[in-house]
Formats: C-alpha cells, structure tokens, sequence
C-alpha cells in the first residue's frame, strides 16, 4: 500500500493549521479549500518553490492580506499592504481600476539567490473586456518582472515579462483564466490555464530592487498612476520558475482550490 505522506489522519496538513491559527480563518468550505491546496502543492512537488501564495478566501481584507507559505503579521512574511480602494468578497479582491494595489513587500532582488528562475502568478475572473493596467509587477526602468492581461494598448494582448527588457504577448479573446508568467534559465514563457501560450529564449537581466505589487505595477518605488488594474484576483503567487509540468499542475491545484470555493472560470 502506498502512503501518501501529505494526508494527515484526523486532522490538517500542519502549514495549513499555522495558516488558520494565524488568520483566523473559519467555515468548513473554506478551512478544507486551503488544506487541499497545501495538500495538492506538495504532492506536485511545487510547494517547497513558492516564496508567497495569496489564496484570497475568507472575504475580508483581514484575512485577504495573509501569505499561505509564511503565516506571519510581518513585513518579512510578505502579508499583504493594501493601498487604495480595491473590493473585499468571496471570490477575492476586486480592483478598482483607480487607486487600489497591494504591496507585498517581497523584494524580487534581495529575496532570490539567481536571476534565471522566477514565476508570478495572478488568478482572473473578469472575462470581458481589455483593460489598461497591470495586474502585477516591477519596473525599475531597465529590468521588467510583470503579467499584464489583456492590456488595449497591446491590442488587447495578455503580456508577460520576466527578469528582461522585452517581453512577450499573446491574442487573449477572454481574460478571465488563471496566468502563469515563468523563467526557468534562458526560457521564458507565458501560460495560459494549462496552455503554454508564448515562449522565447532570452538571457535573464538582474531583477529590480523592488517589491512585487498586485493591482499596478511598481515603478521604481511608485504605482503607476495609469496602470492600475480592474480586474478581479481570486489567487496570486511569487516564487522560483516552474517546469512545463509543474505549470500545468500548478493549475490543476489553484482550479481544484477555486472550484471548492465555487468561485472558479
């Protein structure tokens, strides 16, 4: 009989636990959505490759502001800032499209040891229309790390772009998906739910000295005053790049996760 050693008998995964000891995060629905999705991460093998997961689940910005990898009220921890009007619910954080963004605090320099392996991840339930903004990123005027969907001044393209100059876009009729933007060495590509919609090969430059934002893009220490996003995020990450494989689990994980929360597209 094999084991597996991510089922705990007669109670949570013990990440999970810390994370609900520290949120305070209640209700069976959501308490089981979460330890699933630790549960499913590790079986991948992805977990220990994540440096801050959002899960947006429990409605409030209370329990909206936590890392799942790194349960702590701290800076450090890379809980969520947020700034701005942005929407608080069940299916996560609605931005406004005006002045709302979150600051992770998590330094995509000083918090990595290489430049050639990074990911950004951003959960999108808003199908229609193409938005001028930026749903994640940082930008110190050289270097981009950043996931753009749908943007209409790239012809309403999804634009993906990892620890380079340049980067990389796609024809997305329908934004509302879960957006993967990846390096892993000199590959950089973009995904698209388990589709690899875009890739190129390209050397990766020195990371900004910046934190990530959720809801615009961090220019040199600043939102950008025209970028702020409009859509609605229902599960973002940061971390080290993920295999072809892995991207493609990773999905199946965050959807399995979105679905229990009924909240999925």
């Amino acid at each position: 009989m094999i084991i597996n050693p991510y089922v705990y008998a007669g109670g949570f995964d013990p990440d999970a636990q810390a994370f609900f000891t520290a949120s305070g995060l209640t209700g069976a629905t959501n308490l089981t959505a979460i330890n699933q999705l630790v549960v499913d991460l590790k079986t991948y093998g992805i977990w220990t490759k994540m440096k801050a997961i959002y899960p947006f689940v429990g409605g409030t910005a209370a329990l909206h502001k936590w890392n799942l990898k790194d349960p702590r009220d701290l800076d450090a921890a890379y809980r969520l800032v947020f700034n701005g009007g942005m929407t608080h619910s069940s299916n996560g954080i609605l931005f406004g499209g005006t002045n709302g963004y979150c600051d992770t605090k998590l330094n995509m320099s000083t918090n990595y040891a290489v430049n050639d392996s990074t990911h950004i991840s951003f959960y999108n339930r808003i199908s229609a229309g193409a938005s001028f903004s930026a749903e994640m990123g940082v930008f110190d005027g050289s270097i981009v790390i950043q996931l753009y969907v749908r943007r209409s001044d790239f012809s309403n393209q999804t634009f993906y772009n990892v620890n380079t100059g340049s980067g990389l876009t796609f024809v997305d009729s329908n934004g509302a998906a879960f957006y993967i933007a990846n390096r892993s060495g000199t590959t950089m590509n973009g995904f698209r739910n388990l589709v690899k919609t875009v890739t190129q090969t390209s050397a990766a430059g020195t990371r900004p000295s910046l934190n990530m934002f959720i809801g615009n893009l961090n220019v040199n220490g600043f939102p950008n005053p025209g970028l702020y996003s409009s859509r609605q995020c229902a599960f973002a990450s940061i971390g080290d790049g993920l295999t072809d494989t892995e991207a493609g689990n990773f999905y199946l994980a965050v959807q399995a996760f979105n679905t229990s929360l009924s909240r999925q597209v």
